[in-house]
């Protein structure tokens, strides 16, 4: 395993890191966790040089943090950096009080005395004004702090650039969370501008939330692969961590299979060089990419669930299949079945009532309304 320093904290960060958003499950599409299987893959990485964990309140309909407490047992809290995220964006979080009310909580789930780490979640530039500003959040984390619950204040981010950059310049925090990837590339500048600043940086969605991790690929893409691989992963991961301000990539790993493929990934000598034909397929793949979908969701389904049980985080993820890898008669069946299978629930686009709750959930500020109505048009015509 690779080491990379993070920030000004003084911790060596294993390059890979274990996100529990997305643990095997006892049903496809359900998020009840096969609890046995997450506490040994989680195990499994630990014992392979993965130092760094990170979950959060809503993962897994708030099961995540249990089951990553049940895998910190028997001696392997000492080996992790852990991680997790105060809920800021919980309709129910109105109080400063409520900082300390769900860090109790939290801590009480993961059965530990203290977080390495404790991120402000999903936040954008109206939760920081309103909830961390306006509640004196910064002050609450200040005095966890001093009582030992936390070592580290951090942040995990979705706005633009220029939010971002007033954020980083507050001095408040030691570690911010961001997405970057191959076809999403915006808060380049600002990971450089953090790293200037001191702050370590974490990304999440290195794989585009899956998009990188699809296969078959379409003809059209598949001579961009490397020899002897159906998808982009490597590339994926060996791009983000070619930026040396980059601390430790984030990967939900729900297999032995994808965790074994990352462990050799960024273990190799060369794990974060990129040779020059690299790049060029890089660029290749990122162009690519924007011309057959303009859909940037990372399937993080903080938009679920639907007051009028539209299952948007499927409608989406069907789309993008038929756009990016031409999967169009596969799609298509699916999405009619949405609603008639156990593990595909809810409603199609046209349940949507454009009540905007969406909307307002998306951490991608994606326009999920007009996306709905194309996705539709798209998928449900004969």
């Amino acid at each position: 395993m690779n080491y990379r320093k993070l920030g000004n904290t003084g911790i060596k960060v294993s390059a890979l890191g274990f996100g529990c958003m997305r643990l095997p499950t006892l049903k496809p599409g359900q998020p009840a966790i096969n609890r046995e299987e997450a506490i040994r893959l989680i195990r499994k990485g630990i014992d392979s040089g993965i130092n760094y964990i990170d979950t959060a309140y809503p993962y897994h309909d708030k099961e995540s943090e249990i089951v990553v407490g049940q895998a910190l047992k028997d001696g392997y809290r000492e080996k992790v950096i852990l991680a997790t995220k105060c809920p800021v964006g919980m309709p129910d979080f109105t109080e400063s009080a409520h900082y300390d009310k769900y860090l109790n909580e939290q801590l009480e789930k993961l059965d530990v005395d203290y977080l390495d780490f404790y991120l402000f979640h999903g936040i954008n530039g109206k939760t920081f004004k309103e909830k961390i500003i306006g509640l004196n959040l910064i002050e609450r984390a200040k005095a966890a702090k001093e009582a030992g619950k936390i070592k580290h204040i951090a942040f995990s981010f979705h706005d633009t650039p220029e939010v971002l950059k007033e954020i980083i310049d507050t001095g408040h925090f030691e570690l911010m969370l961001v997405q970057y990837n191959i076809i999403d590339q915006v808060n380049e500048e600002m990971l450089a501008y953090a790293a200037e600043k001191g702050l370590g940086v974490a990304i999440m969605g290195p794989v585009g939330g899956g998009r990188l991790a699809g296969s078959p690929l379409p003809e059209s893409m598949q001579h961009w692969t490397t020899e002897g691989r159906n998808n982009f992963v490597d590339l994926a991961l060996k791009f983000v961590l070619n930026n040396p301000n980059v601390s430790v990539a984030l990967s939900g790993m729900g297999s032995d299979q994808m965790l074994d493929e990352n462990l050799k990934l960024v273990s190799k000598e060369d794990y974060n060089v990129l040779s020059t034909e690299e790049k060029d397929r890089i660029k290749n793949i990122a162009a690519k990419f924007k011309e057959l979908s303009d859909v940037v969701c990372t399937g993080c389904g903080y938009c679920m669930p639907c007051p009028n049980e539209v299952n948007i985080k499927e409608i989406f993820n069907f789309l993008i299949r038929y756009q990016v890898y031409g999967q169009k008669e596969d799609s298509k069946v699916m999405y009619a079945q949405i609603g008639k299978l156990r593990w595909l629930p809810g409603k199609d686009a046209t349940a949507c009532i454009e009540c905007e709750e969406c909307l307002e959930k998306c951490p991608q500020n994606i326009p999920i309304i007009d996306q709905l109505k194309e996705a539709h048009q798209i998928l449900g015509s004969d």
